[in-house]
């Protein structure tokens, strides 16, 4: 989205910035701070929410900015974006309902608090950017169709691999060619894996050992993935994906899959371990037209069917900004999902799970998410990931067998529960 550019430099000409409200001031949210505020003209980061404010003073410190406002009410943020003094706040109603925000920035992967920032977005005609996963693939079909009704964007953001397959995803298309499967490419895929087994990599880096560990025991490319076929209307081979080693080039994996089946299935979301280039993204897609075939081969694509096309580098935070402005100036969604789920995360047992346990977070000790079609997980009850923390286990589960909501009973009083509920409403009537 190159012409991005170009309209914020004019919203900086005029003085009209895009104004942006961050939720959240972890790793990623710290980055995006300082990236918006040092690197992207035409564009105001107004206030940070944060649950302890002086995380949001941390994080404009960060990015070079030491006079800061806390502030409790959308008249106090006001006063202050006037003032042309950035704020701090802990309460997310503050931001939404404020004038001085056009886009808010989820950045906390927080699934209930997500999905309750989201409807005050809506609620409030705020667009709204996702840097949080785990709640679009919980929620995000049902969360799309509210903000749809009410004439805002919600979308997943550029810099993430969803975002930047559906970006290759659009390009392949537009060229004139039909995808049939997007992929993603990881270095490492242990389902066992905990945050006592991550925490060195976390401190090393500056991140949370928990996120940290939703990377690296699948949980997160089978969010991702999620995510990636609900605006696709793919789907996947089998629960978990097919998920193979392959340490040679994407290019080559043009001849690991049965084009026809493919075809069958309307496309297929996939991942890959150890291919190069990583850690990137890639599509395969094919031509109907035997004389663009020929050119096809003539570009150095290689003779098909499939062909492959790919992204070496996803930059998560450093390219946010540009859905925040395709969202705020041209009304445009980088990946969001296209109706009722195609497919799910469902949370499977990392352990032997005892009965009365309550059930930990993602990225956790007690389970790991794998993605299976909505269908399987709507006929055999199972307990997709974005919904298992805080659920009482009503009986023994054994390791690597996938939890139901037979199994468990979930906490009182939640919004996301309310949520899944129309969701699943909205798969009844495509039925």
């Amino acid at each position: 989205m190159i012409v991005v550019d170009t309209l914020l430099r004019q919203r900086h000409v005029d003085g009209r910035p895009v104004r942006v409200a961050i939720v959240g001031a972890g790793f990623m949210g710290r980055g995006l701070v300082n990236q918006i505020v040092n690197s992207v003209p035409g564009m105001r980061v107004s206030v940070i929410v944060a649950r302890r404010p002086e995380q949001g003073v941390r994080a404009f410190a960060e990015a070079g900015i030491d006079r800061v406002r806390e502030v409790d009410s959308p008249a106090a943020l006001d006063r202050a974006a006037a003032a042309g003094v950035p704020a701090v706040t802990s309460d997310p109603t503050t931001a939404t309902r404020a004038h001085c925000v056009d886009v808010v920035v989820d950045v906390t992967g927080a699934v209930e608090h997500g999905a309750r920032v989201a409807l005050e977005c809506i609620a409030q005609g705020k667009h709204l950017v996702l840097m949080n996963a785990e709640v679009d693939a919980t929620v995000g079909p049902e969360l799309a169709r509210r903000a749809e009704a009410a004439g805002i964007v919600l979308t997943g953001c550029d810099g993430d691999q969803p975002g930047v397959q559906l970006n290759l995803h659009r390009f392949v298309r537009g060229i004139g060619l039909t995808p049939l499967v997007s992929g993603n490419v990881k270095g490492l895929q242990d389902p066992y894996r905990t945050p006592t087994t991550q925490r060195g990599f976390a401190e090393r880096w500056g991140q949370d050992a928990r996120m940290v560990t939703s990377f690296a025991d699948g949980t997160k490319i089978s969010v991702e993935q999620a995510i990636v076929a609900n605006a696709t209307g793919m789907t996947v081979h089998r629960r978990g994906m097919l998920g193979r080693d392959h340490p040679g080039h994407v290019d080559e994996l043009t001849t690991r899959y049965d084009i026809d089946e493919l075809r069958a299935m309307g496309g297929a979301v996939d991942y890959v371990v150890g291919a190069q280039p990583g850690p990137g993204v890639y599509v395969l897609a094919t031509h109907d037209d035997p004389r663009q075939r020929h050119y096809l081969e003539l570009y150095k694509l290689g003779p098909g069917p499939l062909y492959s096309f790919y992204a070496p580098y996803h930059l998560c935070h450093f390219e946010v900004p540009t859905t925040i402005a395709r969202a705020a100036l041209l009304g445009d969604a980088t990946i969001r999902p296209l109706g009722p789920p195609v497919v799910e995360v469902v949370a499977t047992a990392k352990r032997d799970l005892a009965a009365g346990e309550v059930l930990d977070g993602l990225g956790g000790y007690d389970y790991y998410g794998q993605a299976e079609t909505a269908a399987i997980t709507r006929s055999e009850r199972l307990l997709p990931v974005g919904i298992a923390e805080g659920c009482v286990l009503r009986e023994d589960v054994k390791q690597d067998a996938t939890l139901t909501y037979d199994d468990v009973d979930l906490p009182p009083g939640r919004l996301v529960d309310l949520l899944r509920v129309e969701q699943a409403a909205m798969g009844e009537a495509g039925r």
